[in-house]
């Protein structure tokens, strides 16, 4: 696991091997090649809940040493000082910038971030639910800026492919999951992937405490504990 600056830490899982594309292949090639040093300088993403913004933008901070990714949702309670001098980082990857929309502090910090890297020629890159111009922010200034980033718009796997990613990460885990628990997961639970990915994780403990593989009656058991 990576330990970035602010205290953040990145997931392990959260690689581009682990990204199932669908019908999302530009937007991964895109940030792809964003790491690599490839192309423009600036990036911008943006989707619906559990669309995988998120796993994209730590992927691309996973490959790049020294980079610094803000989940500004988790920062918002902290100074905005703290993007003081981040400019400097060789890759910075803001996530959720409309967490802070509407601080004053925060909004004009993010602003100057911008001027100060595109200056500095630092590769900054942008996650959010919606394209920049759509953003509540205060600053006009600094909803213009992001607007003129390139927008790639990342749209959820269908239900074949959401299986697919369930069983790929399962595997990683050691699980395996059959089609009818898939199915179950499906018609039961949340269809975004944020929220099934995190269902995993929570069932992969409680069968490993359990000793028992992750079946429908298994899921059944868990959530009854859950009264």
């Amino acid at each position: 696991m990576k330990q970035l600056p602010l205290g953040v830490r990145l997931q392990d899982r959260a690689l581009f091997d682990g990204f199932l594309a669908g019908a999302n292949a530009q937007a991964l090639a895109a940030a792809r090649g964003f790491a690599a040093g490839q192309g423009a300088t600036l990036l911008y993403l943006h989707g619906i809940e559990g669309v995988g913004k998120s796993h994209l933008l730590q992927a691309i901070c996973a490959a790049v040493p020294g980079a610094a990714y803000l989940p500004l949702y988790q920062l918002r309670d902290r100074d905005a000082a703290l993007l003081e001098g981040t400019s400097g980082l060789p890759l910075i990857a803001i996530d959720d910038p409309q967490a802070i929309a509407g601080e004053p502090e925060w909004e004009r910090r993010l602003f100057t971030l911008y001027n100060d890297s595109l200056a500095a020629g630092t590769r900054l890159v942008v996650g959010a639910r919606e394209p920049a111009v759509d953003l509540p922010l205060a600053l006009p200034d600094l909803r213009s800026r992001l607007a003129a980033m390139p927008h790639y718009a990342l749209r959820p796997l269908d239900e074949a492919q959401q299986r697919a990613a369930l069983q790929a990460r399962a595997a990683v885990r050691g699980i395996q999951l059959p089609e009818e628990t898939l199915q179950y997961l499906q018609r039961r639970f949340a269809r975004d992937m944020g929220s099934l990915y995190a269902l995993l994780e929570r069932l992969d403990v409680a069968s490993l405490e359990a000793q028992r593989p992750v079946t429908v009656p298994f899921i059944r058991s868990v959530l009854d504990e859950d009264g």
